[in-house]
């Protein structure tokens, strides 16, 4: 199904949807409270084709409620990859518990035209995620989705103003670089124990060598601070030598591509891997749907397809279950991020310059890079103790 109006109206259509009860259910033929549907989607299709990545296209679609399919198919071209390349872009996730509340889904089941949306509706969606347990952060990413697309149809001139431009302070929603993040901070030690759990992974299998050696390169790249987007998307002709140094060559937010020095301890793991994997396959794998081997993933499935975010977030999760005493009350709160995390701070702490640390993970600004920085707070490196002294001092002099 490669009609991009057929794919959305898969998505939207007059089929029941278990996520949308009783009176919610969307209609088939038509876009539920829409007078022109194919307008529309001719819109929402040349809104995502104006972004030139297939991972924002689909994070952007997945997000209003339509299948990442369907935003592949808008550009007539797919994930983007060279000719003969193909199969970059991971598979998408999961759907999560908030599916049924993704902008367009809502505003079918109140059959509601987004084009006739108002301030007081994005409020009042806002309110149900809200009461469906959606968090801050992930309120405020929805929004940023919805505000990117409204400011598209302002351009084109389609609705007068922008609904989504609302005063985040006011709605609890405005961020700040001094807030606490919620990310775990994991230290070197327990960083090290992910190490060593997944070399001594258990698997029933014969392949047990194999998986265990791919649990390690998967660490290991983690550990280099990357985005798990990032990991799922690399391929392992992304590993080379630039000025006689070897580096990964990342594909970022945006398309945007850097180097980053992998150090021997994840050159070792990653060859490792690579190596062990094809002597079982007898040569290198190709991506199950094609492109040959340059198309290879770095982290392959047993048949050579990439593995996905879903089943990378497990892997680690069940990594972290068999860290032992260093992990055991933080197992079940490890997730990808938290390594990405612990990259920045161990750095910081350690002294490394901040503009080098905001190069190796990628960050657009240095203001996301020193965001970590509260991270580093601790007794020692705060003033309390130097004030509390000098005001409780017994001394008539101080």
């Amino acid at each position: 199904m490669n009609d991009p109006a057929a794919l959305v109206l898969a998505a939207l259509g007059r089929r029941p949807d278990p996520a949308l009860p009783g009176p919610h259910a969307v209609p088939e033929a038509d876009w539920p409270g829409v007078d022109d549907p194919a307008a529309l989607r001719a819109l929402v299709a040349r809104w995502l084709a104006g972004y030139g990545t297939a991972g924002t296209r689909r994070t952007y679609a997945y997000a209003l409620g339509l299948p990442p399919a369907w935003a592949d198919a808008v550009t007539g071209t797919g994930p983007e990859r060279p000719a003969g390349a193909a199969g970059r872009t991971p598979p998408p996730a999961r759907r999560g518990r908030l599916h049924h509340l993704a902008f367009f889904r809502w505003c079918a089941g109140h059959e509601l035209d987004p084009r006739a949306v108002t301030a007081a509706h994005v409020t009042t969606w806002l309110h149900a995620l809200d009461a469906a347990g959606a968090s801050r952060r992930t309120r405020a990413r929805m929004l940023s989705t919805v505000s990117a697309f409204y400011a598209f149809l302002a351009e084109e001139g389609v609705v007068d103003g922008n609904p989504a431009a609302l005063h985040r302070g006011r709605l609890g929603l405005a961020g700040s670089s001094r807030e606490p993040s919620p990310t775990i901070r994991l230290t070197p030690a327990q960083v090290g124990a992910l190490w060593a759990a997944a070399a001594a992974l258990p698997n029933p299998t014969r392949h047990r060598a194999l998986y265990a050696a791919r649990a390690v390169a998967f660490v290991a790249l983690l550990s280099l601070g990357l985005r798990i987007s990032e990991v799922t998307g690399l391929d392992r002709d992304d590993l080379v030598v630039s000025g006689g140094e070897r580096v990964l060559r990342v594909r970022g937010k945006g398309g945007t591509v850097r180097e980053v020095f992998p150090g021997e301890s994840c050159v070792d793991a990653l060859t490792g891997y690579l190596r062990l994997r094809d002597a079982e396959g007898g040569g290198p794998l190709p991506a199950a749907r094609g492109g040959g081997a340059a198309a290879s993933p770095m982290l392959a499935t047993r048949d050579g397809g990439r593995c996905s975010r879903h089943d990378l977030y497990t892997l680690l999760r069940r990594i972290a279950r068999h860290g032992g005493p260093e992990l055991a009350e933080v197992a079940e709160r490890v997730h990808p991020h938290a390594l990405r995390h612990a990259y920045v701070t161990i750095a910081l702490e350690a002294g490394a310059p901040i503009q080098h640390v905001q190069a190796d993970v990628g960050h657009a600004s240095i203001a996301t890079t020193r965001h970590y920085d509260r991270s580093l707070r601790s007794r020692a490196g705060s003033a309390a103790d130097l004030v509390t002294g000098l005001v409780t001092r017994p001394d008539p002099d101080r």
